[in-house]
């Protein structure tokens, strides 16, 4: 794939890169790079915007070539329908591997136990790290943001985790001048994070510009919810709402989509791409602190997570 170069804005420079150009300049050839390096790469692909945007990169990166990599689902049970009709579709459409680790399976082998908020968020660490294992992928692709939250914010591009899967911010290594150390022992493996420099807002002009779909839960529609720590969430078989809780009806969308029993939808309503681009845009709230209630069980939910193999 060659990248156009079009005139950055303001510059009247013919070889400038744009800002959406730039950022995706750098994610092609962070897969590049990890396909070089590495034996047995995965991506992982939830059917969320992130997986959506990581995949629509890949397929960039390799054209005409089929993408090199399989993908990987963390399956809660807990997902939104809509979502997992798009993952499948889209992984019939362009031909690909897709792993599933199912978290209802280990419940029901008794390896994982309900948690009493009925959330399934945080037990997708002991799947996660036995099928990379099983599986021995050593390099993972995964959508964080630094902009989402601030243990993510502190990853590198390339991050070791050891033979437990889990993290060591003092293990982390430099990247100066975009150059990347993936390097690791045997049993220790790479998360890579392509779109780590993005933010909301890109990721939403880049869909724009791109013609990238999208499932329809992220624009405006009505939807049965109840109010939980001031959150809308879904009313589902997962454990929503208690007796005291009242559903209603209202206009939402989801700015980020994961375990239906911890995403909240927020009050939108953002019907198209430029209306979502514009409500983004006056937001004060990252899309995880405004709707992702496991990141709100303490300060530093997502670094323990993080340290103990999360994504």
């Amino acid at each position: 794939m060659t990248t156009v170069a079009t005139v950055s804005e303001g510059t009247g420079n013919p070889y400038a890169l744009s800002h959406l150009d730039s950022l995706e300049s750098e994610a092609v050839h962070i897969f590049r790079e990890v396909a070089g390096e590495f034996e047995r790469p995965v991506i992982l692909f939830s059917g969320g915007k992130d997986s959506i945007l990581m995949l629509h990169l890949a397929l960039k990166a390799f054209a005409p070539a089929p993408v090199p990599f399989a993908l990987l689902h963390v399956d809660t049970g807990h997902n939104f329908p809509e979502v997992l009709e798009y993952r499948d579709r889209t992984v019939a459409q362009h031909g690909l591997r897709l792993h599933v680790a199912s978290v209802q399976e280990y419940i029901d082998a008794g390896k994982l136990r309900e948690r009493p908020d009925g959330t399934r968020n945080p037990l997708q660490t002991v799947p996660l790290t036995e099928a990379i294992q099983q599986h021995r992928f050593d390099a993972v692709f995964g959508g964080g943001r630094r902009d989402e939250e601030k243990a993510r914010a502190k990853e590198r591009v390339f991050s070791l985790r050891d033979e437990f899967s889990q993290w060591d911010p003092r293990r982390q290594r430099p990247e100066l001048w975009q150059l990347y150390n993936g390097r690791h022992a045997a049993g220790e493996h790479v998360r890579v994070f392509p779109i780590s420099n993005w933010t909301e807002l890109d990721v939403w002009q880049y869909i724009e510009r791109e013609g990238i779909e999208l499932p329809e839960i992220y624009f405006a529609h009505e939807r049965e919810v109840f109010s939980r720590s001031g959150m809308w969430l879904t009313a589902g078989d997962w454990g929503g709402p208690k007796e005291h809780e009242r559903t209603e009806t209202r206009q939402v969308r989801y700015r980020t989509v994961g375990d239906m029993s911890c995403t909240g939808a927020v009050d939108s309503d953002a019907t198209t791409l430029d209306a979502v681009i514009t409500e983004i845009a006056a937001s004060r709230l990252t899309e995880r602190g405004a709707t992702r209630a496991d990141d709100k069980m303490s300060e530093a939910a997502m670094e323990d997570r993080k340290r103990e193999g999360y994504f």
